[in-house]
C-alpha cells in the first residue's frame, strides 16, 4: 500500500520594502545560510531557549519578496557586500538559489519621479503586488517589513490636513478609509500591507503607520503591527546605560554622541530631516530611562568610505557623590546590516506567529527591538526583554 502523500508544509512570506538594500540582502543570505546549517544563528533571539516550542515559522519555511525602486539584482548586491566585508567570501554562491528566487519576487515600488498616480492608485498597485506574491507562493501568511532608507520627517500642511482626515474617518475600514492627497512613501507601503491583509513591521524611523491619517486604517485592520526604528547599536547601548545611571542615583548632566557611517544609510541621513527622524528615537530612550532629557545632541556624519560600517561615540558627563564630576565614554563599531538582519528575521517570525494566534493591533511586547516601541512598552532593555519572554509564553500557550 502506498503511503499517503504528506500535506504541503506551511510557508510564510516576508515582503521587504527596500528589498535590494544591504539589510534586505543580508536578511535573505543570512536566513538561507542558517537554515542550511552553514552558519550559526548568532544574534537571533528567537533561536534561543525561551522561544522554543512557540510555534514560530521555521527559517526554511520563509519565502522572500519585496518592493524597491532600484534594479540591482540581489546576487550582485550580495557580492558587493562580500567586497565590503559584510558577508563571508563564498557565501552568496552557496545560497545562490535562494538569492535568485528572492530576486524574482521583487517588484518596482514607488512613487517614482514623474509618477502621476494618486495615493489610492499607488496603494492598490503595491497591495496587488503583495497579494500576487501570496497567491503564487501558496503562502499561509505574509509579513511586510520596512527596511528602506530613512525618509525626512513629514512637516507642513499635508501633515496637518492628514490629521483632519483621520478625525473624520474614525469609522473607516482598512480598504475604505479616506486618505489625504499626499502620504510619505513609507505610509503608502504600510497602507498597502494592511490592504493586502498582511501584518506590518516598521524597522525604520520613517513615518509608516504613524501617519495620523492611517490610525483608523490600522485600528480597523484586525492585523498585528509593530514598532518603529530598529535598535541595533548606539541606542541599544543607551537603553542599558540609561537605567544604570538612574538606578544608581547618578545625575547625568550631558549625553552627547556622534555617528560616522557610509553606504545608503549615510547618504540618506545626510538629509537633516532624515537625521532628525533618526535622532528622535535616540533621544527618546534617554528621556524615558533617565526621567528627563540631558544636555547634548547626536551628530550624524556621512563618510562614504566606511561603506556599511559605522562608528558611534557617546560622551556622558555625570555627577557622583559630593558633586564629584565624572565621565563615561563609549565606542561602538559595527556593521549595521549584520546587526539588523537577525532582528528583522526575529520580528518577521514573531509577528507572523502573533497573526496566526489571532492577535491584532500594536505589539508593545516587541519593544525590545525598537528605538520607538509601541505604547505600553518599557524603555529599559532588561524590562523589554522580560516583556518579550512573556510574549513568547503567550504564543506557546496559544498553540
Amino acid at each position: 500500500m502506498s503511503a499517503e502523500p504528506s500535506a504541503p508544509r506551511p510557508r510564510t512570506g516576508v515582503w521587504l520594502v527596500g528589498a535590494r538594500g544591504s539589510v534586505a540582502t543580508t536578511v535573505v543570505v543570512g536566513c538561507a545560510a542558517v537554515a542550511a546549517g552553514l552558519h550559526p544563528a548568532t544574534g537571533m533571539v528567537t533561536e534561543t531557549a525561551p522561544f522554543a516550542d512557540c510555534g514560530l515559522p521555521t527559517l526554511s519555511s520563509l519565502v522572500f519578496g519585496g518592493h524597491d525602486t532600484v534594479d540591482c539584482p540581489l546576487p550582485k548586491r550580495a557580492e558587493a557586500l562580500v567586497a565590503g566585508g559584510v558577508l563571508p567570501h563564498g557565501l552568496p554562491s552557496a545560497v545562490q538559489g535562494e538569492l535568485a528566487a528572492a530576486d524574482r519576487e521583487i517588484r518596482t515600488g514607488g512613487p517614482l519621479p514623474g509618477d502621476t498616480r494618486s495615493d489610492e492608485e499607488l496603494i492598490e498597485s503595491l497591495a496587488a503586488d503583495i497579494r500576487d506574491f501570496v497567491r503564487r507562493g501558496g503562502l499561509t501568511r505574509t509579513v511586510v517589513v520596512n527596511v528602506a532608507s530613512t525618509e525626512p520627517v513629514a512637516t507642513g500642511p499635508a501633515e496637518s490636513g492628514a490629521a483632519g482626515a483621520a478625525e473624520s474617518g474614525a469609522a473607516a475600514t482598512r480598504s475604505e478609509a479616506a486618505l489625504p492627497a499626499r502620504l510619505p512613501a513609507s505610509s503608502l507601503y504600510a497602507a498597502a500591507a494592511l490592504r493586502a491583509g498582511c501584518p506590518y513591521v516598521n524597522f525604520t524611523p520613517s513615518t509608516g503607520l504613524h501617519h495620523p491619517s492611517l490610525r483608523a486604517v490600522a485600528s480597523g485592520s484586525g492585523l498585528p503591527y509593530a514598532g518603529r526604528d530598529g535598535k541595533t547599536g548606539q541606542t541599544l547601548l543607551r537603553s542599558v546605560l540609561g537605567p544604570m545611571f538612574a538606578q544608581r542615583a547618578l545625575a547625568v548632566r550631558a549625553w552627547s554622541g556622534t555617528n560616522l557611517l557610509g553606504g545608503g544609510d549615510g547618504a540618506a541621513l545626510a538629509d537633516p530631516g532624515a537625521a532628525a527622524a533618526k535622532n528622535a528615537g535616540k533621544e527618546r530612550v534617554l528621556t524615558d530611562t533617565l526621567g528627563s532629557a540631558p544636555e547634548g545632541e547626536v551628530h550624524i556624519d556621512d563618510v562614504p568610505a566606511l561603506g556599511d560600517w559605522k562608528t558611534a561615540w557617546d560622551h556622558i558627563a555625570f555627577d557622583g557623590f559630593l558633586g564629584s564630576r565624572m565621565v563615561l565614554q563609549t565606542t561602538w563599531q559595527g556593521c549595521d546590516s549584520a546587526l539588523a538582519a537577525p532582528l528583522v528575521l526575529d520580528l518577521a517570525r514573531l509577528t507572523a506567529r502573533a497573526h496566526e494566534a489571532g492577535l491584532s493591533g500594536p505589539l508593545p511586547e516587541l519593544g525590545f527591538y525598537f528605538k520607538d516601541p509601541d505604547p505600553g512598552s518599557p524603555s529599559a532593555l532588561a524590562a523589554q526583554y522580560g516583556e518579550l519572554v512573556g510574549f513568547a509564553g503567550r504564543l506557546r500557550a496559544a498553540r
